[in-house]
């Protein structure tokens, strides 16, 4: 007896399937010119509410990520176009962890995570989507956050529209004193 197949929809994720091979604005991938998503959306603070970008300094980007594993999941870039942690001078790195200690207070308070994952892919065989362009994650969690579905189905359930959680994220980052702005470069902290 052969066991039915249930189909479980995840239309969002066919968005960054398709740009797989794509080249060009917000492909996961190389543009033509050489450079990539995080490069492009540096070089365009006009568009920074199309990219999710919750701030920025002169050498950063908060952002949420598009392809999220949980509500909330955030990219820390910097301006650099470089692969390694090891490439990055000594202040890019502080001002990365800086970022990124305030990425966790944000998550913690607005979406009352109880934890938070936090780490680096270093290329493509560490899971590295963008291999020459180093970022962190952070990614909250919530007890029994994880269940069945990514085990069995390989699929993850995403409770909130970006949209919905960039707005929620904005709002509490200004009432955080977070540097938050709808475009345009914001005082290092």
């Amino acid at each position: 007896m052969s066991n039915p197949v249930n189909n479980i929809w995840a239309p969002w994720r066919m968005e960054y399937i398709r740009k797989l091979g794509e080249k060009g604005e917000g492909s996961p991938g190389p543009d033509r010119s050489g450079g990539c998503f995080l490069c492009d959306y540096f070089a365009t603070p006009e568009a920074d509410r199309d990219n999710y970008i919750l701030w920025r300094t002169r050498s950063c980007l908060v952002l949420l990520n598009r392809f999220p594993y949980a509500n909330g999941h955030m990219l820390i870039a910097p301006a650099e176009h470089l692969g390694t942690l090891g490439e990055l001078p000594d202040e890019r790195l502080a001002e990365l962890a800086r970022l990124t200690r305030d990425v966790e207070v944000l998550l913690m308070r607005s979406f009352k995570a109880e934890g938070c994952n936090i780490g680096v892919n270093i290329g493509q065989c560490a899971g590295a989507g963008l291999p020459g362009h180093v970022h962190f994650h952070a990614v909250p969690r919530w007890p029994g956050d994880t269940n069945y579905m990514a085990v069995l189905a390989d699929v993850r359930v995403i409770p909130d529209a970006l949209t919905a959680s960039y707005a929620q994220l904005r709002a509490d980052a200004g009432k955080l004193g977070l540097p938050v702005q709808a475009a345009g470069i914001s005082e290092d902290k």
